[in-house]
């Protein structure tokens, strides 16, 4: 294959490497530059996260106990409460071993965890709260406890079999299951996150979990599970309709954003890292390419600032965020 920088306008790796953004830099030392992570620079720059940055700004608006706005509220209002705030944390690689984000996993677990199934809901522990399960929540949090060093905790062990057992890749092909959980976490239009044809931000948010546990970790179960949900994203070409190809599935995955974005450029770096390297990926990669500008860099076209404790980047502007997770995508894909 071709190198992959062959395929950039410019190189743009120095931008992502200069100070002002911890996080970026860190991610780009390690998965571009390919630092150990225990190299004194790459733990230098780890350790500025927490002072310096996005992520100061957001745990200077925690409350005693782990949480954002109200404790009895942690899944609204979006994008503030809890479990969002806690998301994009993770995003930013937040220090796992930090007092402060101890406290906000134990919260999450005590809260958004539906303790009879291991998966996480709205309303949590509560009354009803098997009835108010998201997928795509359930990926989240999941994804976000592992980032933060809770893999071996049996509570997210639960919630990994959750996803396991009960994640569908329905493709429209057959009528749905009626028996729990198939009729709980109704969307917006009144159907179910599964329905004939399974939400796509389920299957990535299950994806998104089951990716950062490290291959020698990851069960049978684990694996099969990895295997459909990629499969189910490679046969939509990652954001197309799998019965008419020449039809975008959902038009707003084809803009780039960050955090807490299900969109083309997730999905690819997500199969990129899993060693995908595969054919039905390159519509992606075409159209990842057609947004690179002169610089060898890509813009921030969609974004939630205005609705976060502290906006993360402007939108329309030149993205470190964006172009970091597109470079780290070609970096694997034309490896």
């Amino acid at each position: 294959m071709s190198n992959w920088k062959s395929y950039l306008k410019k190189d743009s790796s120095e931008w992502l490497l200069e100070d002002n953004n911890p996080s970026v830099r860190y991610f780009a030392l390690t998965d571009l530059m390919d630092k150990k992570p225990n190299s004194s620079e790459v733990e230098a720059t780890r350790s500025k996260i927490m002072t310096e940055g996005v992520v100061p700004k957001i745990l200077s608006k925690q409350k005693l106990g782990g949480y954002w706005e109200e404790s009895y509220s942690f899944y609204l209002p979006k994008y503030k409460a809890t479990v969002w705030t806690f998301i994009i944390l993770a995003e930013l690689a937040a220090d796992a071993n930090d007092e402060r984000i101890r406290q906000t996993c134990e919260f999450v677990l005590e809260n958004s965890q539906n303790k009879a199934s291991g998966a996480f809901s709205t309303r949590g522990g509560m009354a009803g709260g098997d009835s108010n399960i998201i997928p795509c929540l359930t990926g989240n949090m999941l994804f976000s406890l592992i980032r933060c060093g809770y893999l071996e905790d049996s509570r997210v062990q639960k919630g990994i079999d959750w996803i396991v057992k009960y994640q569908r890749f329905d493709d429209g092909e057959k009528k749905p299951p009626k028996e729990w959980p198939y009729k709980i976490g109704i969307l917006r239009k009144g159907e179910s996150c599964w329905g004939k044809h399974t939400c796509h931000g389920g299957v990535v948010g299950s994806l998104k979990a089951l990716s950062e546990i490290p291959e020698e970790r990851r069960s049978d179960g684990v694996k099969r599970t990895i295997e459909q949900a990629s499969e189910y994203m490679l046969k939509h070409h990652i954001y197309k309709r799998s019965h008419d190809l020449s039809q975008i599935a959902k038009s707003k995955w084809m803009n780039a954003g960050f955090p807490l974005n299900f969109d083309f450029l997730r999905v690819l770096l997500i199969l990129s890292k899993l060693g995908y390297q595969d054919d039905r990926m390159q519509d992606a990669i075409d159209l990842l390419l057609s947004k690179q500008n002169e610089n060898g860099r890509w813009l921030l076209e969609k974004t939630f600032n205005g609705r976060f404790h502290t906006n993360i980047e402007q939108k329309g502007k030149e993205s470190k965020w964006i172009t970091l997770n597109a470079l780290r995508s070609l970096k694997i894909f034309y490896g």
